[in-house]
């Protein structure tokens, strides 16, 4: 592979490593001065409103209704559900980092609900899956979620929700390239903004800088820039090493959030972060590590 094709790809796994792994630490500052569900919609329906008039301008063409309404059900299913019930829970004290360790269960809820649409299950990825589960159930018992309940209940129900977005959308007709994209944090954006509105939230001060910053941030990098980098390694690397952020943003949401926000993990929700981690890597390199062995099919005896 040349420097010219190899620069494009360091660029975008640096964009999910860093800066999807950095989103959580973001959105902690951002819930200090914005209302959680109004912070989340202004993110998703600004980048969405600059993609979209961006595609448009460029010669971009709206799809059809069955695929952009298909686009907007993923957009409320991974984006309003899925990161929205993430900056609620932040919003509830629930540490930046304890919220990315328990998001990197996704792929772990990705393979059960894959079950369901008739994907077979290897023995190894269960395995995975039994081992993640531990590992929640040890990020639970730690002073930071067993003192949270409903900030718990949240994040699982927001992971839960992101994972059956992915699967389903894997099997429904949506918009090509970048457009899907736009039409998903445009209808992520609206609904959560009218949630925010149904939910009787106000800006009862005006946001410091910090936050306003934080919410930019979300809305360009966070969404602009890293959603798209992800979409351009779906294209061209393996699943495995697109799906390879799931066990490195919590490490840097971990180190962000102790290092910067004076958060703090207890005993038990370090070993669960490695627990988990651990659980991920099993559910997605397994198959590249553990290859199923082949049947050898015998020769029949010449006759």
């Amino acid at each position: 592979m040349s420097t010219r094709q190899l620069l494009p790809l360091i660029g975008a796994l640096f964009a999910l490593y860093i800066i999807w792994g950095s989103t959580y630490f973001a959105i902690a500052v951002g819930v200090a001065s914005w209302p959680p569900l109004m912070m989340a919609g202004i993110r998703f329906l600004s980048a969405g409103v600059l993609l979209l008039g961006w595609l448009l301008a460029t010669g971009h063409k709206l799809p059809a209704r069955r695929p952009l309404l298909n686009a907007a059900l993923i957009g409320v299913l991974l984006l309003a559900v899925g990161n929205g019930f993430v900056t609620l829970a932040e919003h509830q004290h629930v540490p930046s980092g304890i919220a990315a360790v328990m998001v990197a269960t996704v792929p772990l809820f990705t393979l059960c609900f894959s079950r369901f649409f008739g994907i077979a299950t290897r023995k190894l990825e269960w395995l995975g899956i039994a081992i993640g589960l531990a590992g929640i159930v040890m990020l639970n018992s730690g002073g930071n979620l067993n003192g949270n309940p409903w900030g718990a209940l949240l994040i699982l129900i927001g992971s839960l929700s992101w994972a059956f977005g992915s699967v389903y959308g894997s099997r429904i007709e949506l918009p090509t390239g970048m457009m899907a994209g736009a039409i998903e944090m445009l209808a992520a954006g609206i609904v959560l903004l009218v949630s925010s509105w149904l939910t009787g939230e106000t800006l009862t001060h005006v946001p410091s800088w910090s936050g306003i910053a934080a919410l930019a941030y979300l809305a360009i990098f966070g969404s602009l820039i890293a959603i798209n980098a992800y979409m351009f390694l779906i294209r061209n690397v393996t699943p495995a090493v697109a799906t390879s952020y799931a066990y490195v943003n919590p490490v840097v949401a971990v180190l962000l959030g102790t290092g910067f926000g004076g958060e703090s993990l207890s005993l038990i929700e370090w070993l669960a972060l490695a627990v988990i981690i651990f659980a991920v890597v099993l559910v997605t390199l397994g198959k590249y590590l553990f290859p199923a062995r082949s049947e050898a099919t015998p020769c029949k005896a010449a006759k």
